[in-house]
């Protein structure tokens, strides 16, 4: 039975796979057929997030699901020796592990598809530990920070904004894609999350359009957000919560690849907030720390 939380261990809830991605140094467009590279790397929302929080000296525990065929199992081998927690990943013989794939090239991401569905079909399975008395029950609500992303079905998102396992953490809240953004509407409201977006994702979310990133954080506050970054790629990002709305331009660097990106701008700033940086500091920290990541300068 847990009984106390440390304050480096975060949970991260959400899509633990394969990212599958094809990247070529020409530019492309629909169609185009050039010379590149095709890697596999360990990845997903949930599990990208936890690789950048390790390296931030924070301890990771991941709740997802993975299967219990050859791709799971080199998955969970490879996301151990990192120095993250598999023990509360829900295991099917069932279900395959669940992949993504993209292609990048000069000009950007060309096009991606992500296969969460063995995610989708595990469903509350994988929240088991929040209240069987291993990370949390309803007594004793787990009292950390949460890392939660948009891969789970828009039901189970909704059953967590309602659960009251959920009610003491810092939930940290991300879309994992624009197409999954309105998923989030249910947690919009709840005074204990944090959202993170880009400018895209934060106009879905408010049915509505604005040029940049500090209206878009605004225009989420006023639809009952309690804090929230929204970024504009090269372009100012912003933060708005308690302390009003700040910005910050993130650096210009030579962009080498771009799943991920996002994933490490929130682990760092949670990284940050979790250590007690002030929100400016955060905000800056968080964009260096994506800066680095899309240049090459940290390894994958």
């Amino acid at each position: 039975m847990k009984t106390m939380t440390a304050p480096d261990e975060i949970l991260c809830i959400g899509s633990v796979l394969w990212d599958i991605i094809g990247r070529s140094t020409a530019s492309m467009r629909a169609g185009s057929d050039v010379p590149g590279h095709i890697t596999r790397h360990p990845g997903g929302v949930a599990l990208n997030v936890a690789m950048t929080l390790r390296r931030f000296g924070m301890h990771p525990i991941l709740l997802s699901a993975v299967g219990e065929d050859e791709e799971g199992r080199d998955l969970i081998a490879v996301t151990n020796r990192m120095g993250l927690i598999t023990d509360h990943i829900y295991r099917s013989p069932d279900l395959p592990t669940d992949r993504y794939m993209a292609i990048e090239a000069a000009n950007g991401l060309i096009a991606a598809i992500a296969d969460a569905h063995s995610l989708e079909a595990a469903g509350d399975k994988i929240l088991g530990p929040l209240s069987d008395g291993r990370l949390g029950s309803t007594a004793a609500p787990y009292s950390g920070a949460i890392a939660l992303d948009g891969n789970l079905t828009e039901a189970l998102l909704a059953e967590i904004a309602q659960s009251p396992a959920f009610a003491k953490a810092n939930l940290c809240v991300a879309p994992a894609s624009p197409g999954k953004a309105e998923r989030l509407l249910p947690l919009l409201g709840l005074p204990n999350a944090t959202f993170y977006v880009n400018l895209e994702e934060a106009r879905l979310l408010c049915q509505t359009r604005f040029d940049d990133a500090p209206m878009g954080a605004k225009a989420l506050l006023d639809r009952g957000a309690a804090r929230v970054l929204v970024t504009n790629g090269r372009d100012t990002a912003a933060y708005a919560g308690p302390e009003g709305i700040l910005t910050a331009a993130p650096p210009q660097v030579h962009v080498t690849r771009v799943t991920g990106a996002g994933d490490t701008f929130m682990a760092a700033h949670i990284a940050a907030d979790v250590k007690g940086a002030d929100a400016k500091t955060a905000l800056t920290e968080a964009l260096r720390a994506a800066a680095d990541y899309v240049s090459g300068d940290v390894p994958l």
